[in-house]
């Protein structure tokens, strides 16, 4: 497969977004399936305006796209980025985040903020 080759100062953006444990998290929990911010409430210890704020910078950086669904924002890894290729080959070094994901499922934060 053909890979579009990138700048050193893009990649070097995008590694340091990367570079933060969180949005890491977020990247590799994305990779399961779309989540709103209440949801990504449930596993870090972290207020919502801080997790907004992560999912601002990797939406800026375009590794991630936000889709409205009534009054909710749900965000997904953004699989047309140019850096998307990138992202792809770290993330499986990541370890799985299922355990997470499993605490999200069970609280169902959803129900509460009525995403």
């Amino acid at each position: 497969m053909q890979h579009t080759k990138i700048e050193v100062e893009q990649a070097s953006l995008v590694l340091k977004l990367l570079g933060d444990k969180t949005r890491l998290t977020i990247m590799a929990l994305l990779t399961m399936r779309e989540l709103c911010v209440c949801e990504l409430l449930e596993v870090f210890d972290m207020s919502q305006p801080s997790i907004s704020q992560h999912l601002r910078k990797l939406k800026d950086a375009g590794l991630v796209k936000e889709e409205r669904k009534g009054q909710w924002i749900y965000y997904s890894i953004n699989k047309n980025s140019d850096w998307y290729p990138l992202v792809e080959n770290i993330l499986p070094f990541v370890p799985e985040q299922t355990e997470k994901m499993e605490q999200i499922l069970k609280s169902n934060p959803t129900m509460r903020c009525g995403c």
